[in-house]
């Protein structure tokens, strides 16, 4: 019989560490890799370049930025749920987004996904932290879901056919919408089925972005059937090429055949069955189908080349074997979203399970003869009709049953929207119990009128945008907290000189002047005035140190200011700002960094190639980062060394 349990896995992990306390008031960093250049998008069919341009980021509001963490990795016991049948065990990780951390076959004894020896956080999610491995759920926008590192709420559900199911929910808070991921092992079965469902409750329209993601070991076939895909690397190009072989006569459906990172995005067509499929040299491996509504499926390989080795290096463990991605989506490409009309929802059926095909076929050259007969295959293990049927029967009885068991517990956010809109959403329950701290203002200003300021001493508190919360502030009484918390509002919406003014106003009564000097430096840099945005950081950073802050603010403010003071060239009080900085905070990798280019700046490269010499590692590093290698050009003709080498495009 099927089984529900809580589990524990100890991992080597980071510890997460505190999130920014700053407002995430800027645009994802990673939004530069995933963008398309003008003229690519002139040339793309209509309905995919309307749906690259809707509704991007403006920033990450109302969710901060993570970026407290390390890389100094210590045992670990990490809550898990385990779904178990006679064939397959799923490990479930809901305090990290729900991660399917490990898929392992019975009878065969094989591991089907990419199972990660470690935890470590590193800056791809939209919002930082990110690890690799397992099995995903992305939604939000282009990238790694926000929820990477979060936790979900988590119950048993009655499935389909009356055994217990796994129901994950969370209020996605980019976009504004909730979501359930409901995972079963029918009896007998070979296949794990996922239920998704994403919901609208609100009058307008909301883009709408999902990509399951699966980590697979790197040394494998990776079919679909399509006869050609777009490509996307990291030059900001979008180009449609022949598959499995692309112009170049390489075949890119092997993962170590590409040098560098880069995604495919394959092209099925109207009618087909959606899978795809990352088989081994004899012809077994794991496959990924669906209903026909998650429509995208890709590969994205990290390449041969130095910067994709040592990206698999720091995501892992020395010595552990590297990895590609299999995903499938809701749109052809990742960069694309979708419209969600208001009081609608958004639901599908995937299955995920072990495959075996006949490698003289599945493996050899003629791609026609690979996809049929590894969906010939397919068809014995799992049948199309019976895909749509498991999905019906889902939808029909089970998607809306109410939770029994709870397992774990997510955020407070959805119970604070649904006490504000009063929404009924059958099957995910946001209940009051599950307010906390974070959202006690928010509950105060809803029923009274009046956001109650932060105790004396503490931080501004977690902001948020949306339009209803906006309205509810602009008609509380002023205070410097309430302005400051409006001007956010009114930042998320587009309206920055509004949110200036709002930012200024605060300033004039505020006890902690940092919140608001911190916006308004922000705003400077925004609108090109990057002297003034320099003094504001510093301003910040000083009137922090005076109320007797420390830790996580003055670190990130220093970071922010010393950033500003050298772009702007003011070395010398980039150089007083950095030395005020607490010795622990100075030696962490990204002030190391910083201190090298204070070094260069003031005319000692010996001093900051030193630097490099001893050895530093910038945790937060992000996707697509080229840093370290422009700043290792500037001291020395040498190339660079591997430890620094984390370029994901052709390059020198």
């Amino acid at each position: 019989m099927t089984t529900v349990r809580r589990a524990v896995l100890t991992l080597p992990a980071a510890p997460l560490g505190p999130d920014n306390p700053l407002p995430a008031l800027r645009a994802p960093a990673r939004a530069g890799a995933h963008a398309v250049d003008a003229r690519t998008l002139a040339g793309l069919p209509r309905d995919m370049a309307r749906g690259i341009g809707r509704a991007p980021l403006r920033s990450l509001l109302p969710v901060p930025l993570r970026d407290g963490y390390g890389r100094d990795r210590v045992p670990t016991d990490l809550d898990a749920i385990v779904i178990e049948n006679d064939r397959l065990r799923a490990t479930v990780l809901p305090g990290l987004g729900g991660r399917i951390h490990s898929l392992h076959h019975k009878p065969t004894g094989r591991e089907l996904v990419h199972r990660n020896p470690v935890l470590q956080p590193a800056a791809f999610a939209l919002n930082g932290a990110w690890f690799a491995g397992g099995v995903e759920w992305n939604i939000g926008a282009t990238g790694h879901t926000a929820l990477s590192c979060s936790p979900l709420h988590a119950a048993t559900v009655r499935a389909p056919d009356g055994g217990p199911m796994l129901r994950l929910w969370e209020w996605e808070r980019l976009r504004d919408l909730p979501f359930q991921v409901d995972l079963w092992l029918p009896e007998g079965s070979d296949f794990l089925y996922v239920g998704v469902r994403i919901r609208n409750p609100h009058e307008r329209p909301a883009p709408v972005f999902w990509w399951s993601n699966t980590a697979v070991p790197e040394d494998r076939r990776i079919l679909a059937p399509a006869d050609a895909a777009w490509h996307h690397g990291y030059e900001r190009a979008l180009d449609r090429v022949p598959v499995p072989v692309d112009g170049t006569g390489t075949d890119r459906t092997y993962p170590l055949n590409s040098g560098h990172a880069a995604d495919w995005f394959y092209d099925l067509p109207d009618g087909r069955r959606r899978w795809i499929a990352a088989l081994d040299a004899d012809g077994t491996g794991l496959v990924q189908t669906s209903t026909d509504a998650l429509r995208g499926r890709k590969l994205f390989v990290w390449g041969t080349g130095r910067g994709g080795r040592r990206w698999q290096e720091w995501l892992t463990e020395p010595g552990a074997p590297g990895y590609a991605e299999i995903q499938a989506g809701l749109a052809r490409t990742q960069l694309e979203h979708l419209e969600l009309p208001g009081e609608a929802e958004s639901s599908w059926l995937e299955a995920y399970g072990p495959l075996a095909a006949d490698p003289a076929a599945a493996l050899g050259d003629d791609w026609t003869a690979a996809r049929t007969d590894v969906e010939r295959a397919l068809d014995g293990a799992l049948p199309r009709t019976a895909v749509d049927a498991a999905y019906a029967a889902w939808r029909e009885g089970a998607a809306d049953a109410a939770p029994e068991t709870v397992l774990a517990a997510g955020s407070g956010w959805g119970a604070l929207e649904v006490l504000r809109g009063g929404y009924e959403l059958p099957g995910t329950p946001f209940p009051e119990s599950t307010l906390g701290p974070e959202q006690e203002p928010w509950r105060e200003l809803l029923r009274t009128g009046v956001l109650p300021p932060p105790a004396k001493g503490a931080g501004p508190g977690a902001p948020l945008v949306s339009a209803p919360w906006r309205d509810m502030l602009e008609t509380a009484p002023a205070d410097p907290s309430t302005e400051y918390h409006l001007g956010i509002a009114q930042w998320h919406t587009g309206d920055r000189a509004q949110a200036v003014r709002s930012w200024e106003r605060g300033l004039r009564g505020a006890d902690a002047s940092w919140p608001l000097l911190y916006c308004l430096a922000v705003a400077d840099r925004e609108e090109g005035h990057p002297e003034r945005a320099a003094e504001r950081f510093a301003e910040a950073f000083a009137d922090h140190a005076v109320s007797g802050g420390g830790g996580a603010v003055a670190a990130a403010l220093g970071r922010e200011a010393v950033t500003a003071l050298l772009a702007t060239g003011r070395t010398d009080r980039a150089r007083q700002l950095w030395t005020r900085l607490p010795e622990e905070v100075r030696g962490r990798g990204a002030f190391r960094l910083l201190e090298a280019r204070i070094l260069l700046a003031e005319g000692r490269p010996d001093a900051a190639r030193a630097v490099f010499d001893e050895g530093f590692e910038v945790a937060d590093l992000g996707e697509g980062a080229e840093t370290l290698g422009e700043l290792w050009a500037r001291l020395t003709d040498e190339p660079l060394p591997d430890a620094y080498e984390f370029r994901m495009r052709p390059g020198p």
